[in-house]
């Protein structure tokens, strides 16, 4: 009887143990999963913590510095607005002939120097016209022989030694003269050509000196 309880006893004492020893494995283990799973929920809130404000942060940062520089998003420009280089020449530093002036230049051609006009169109005079009298190439002589009109002016490296001026012609026109003889231009020449010259014998060109330039 006393082997038998004795057995028993030690045979409940060692289911008890047993019993303890489970329940602390099951209670560590619990104890470990939970502090597991708050140490991995600490390190993901440290993590999502560090990583999500700093978003909001810079973008405050740049704010306020924008706001302290005064600096704003940069946007697209419109198209530049072409403006002039400088100021144009004014009236007192260039001068132009006033309007009807008729530029008489010194050229050379294949008969010397002649009197011309600025373009380049050589002049002549009419045999049959008198000095200071009016012209007589009217009509379809005219149409051929073309009147040199406007208001002579010397260009401004010309030295002339004869004078000029105006005489009235058909029709009232103003035709301007040389040393009094009425000036015309060959209807169709070329520029700097003496093709009129000596045309009837009574067309000519009207001579000049190469010391009569500058």
């Amino acid at each position: 009887m006393r082997k038998s309880g004795w057995a028993a006893a030690t045979g409940l004492g060692a289911l008890v143990l047993l019993l303890a020893a489970c329940g602390g494995s099951s209670g560590s283990a619990s104890a470990a999963g939970g502090a597991g799973s708050a140490a991995a929920s600490s390190t993901a809130m440290a993590s999502s913590g560090s990583s999500g404000p700093a978003a909001p942060a810079a973008s405050v940062s740049a704010e306020a510095t924008a706001t302290k520089t005064g600096a704003s998003t940069p946007t697209a420009s419109p198209s530049t607005v072409h403006h002039s280089v400088g100021p144009q020449p004014s009236s007192g530093s260039v001068t132009f002939p006033a309007v009807g002036t008729t530029i008489m230049v010194i050229e050379h051609t294949n008969l010397g120097f002649v009197l011309a006009e600025a373009n380049g169109q050589v002049v002549y005079y009419y045999s049959k016209d008198k000095k200071g009298g009016a012209p007589t190439c009217t009509g379809s002589c005219a149409a051929a022989w073309p009147p040199v009109t406007g208001t002579p002016k010397a260009g401004p490296a010309d030295h002339f030694p004869g004078t000029f001026s105006v005489v009235k012609g058909a029709g009232g026109v103003e035709q301007i003269t040389y040393d009094g003889m009425p000036l015309y231009v060959f209807k169709g020449a070329k520029p700097y050509t003496t093709a009129g010259n000596g045309i009837g014998g009574a067309w000519h060109v009207i001579p000049m000196s190469a010391s009569d330039i500058g």
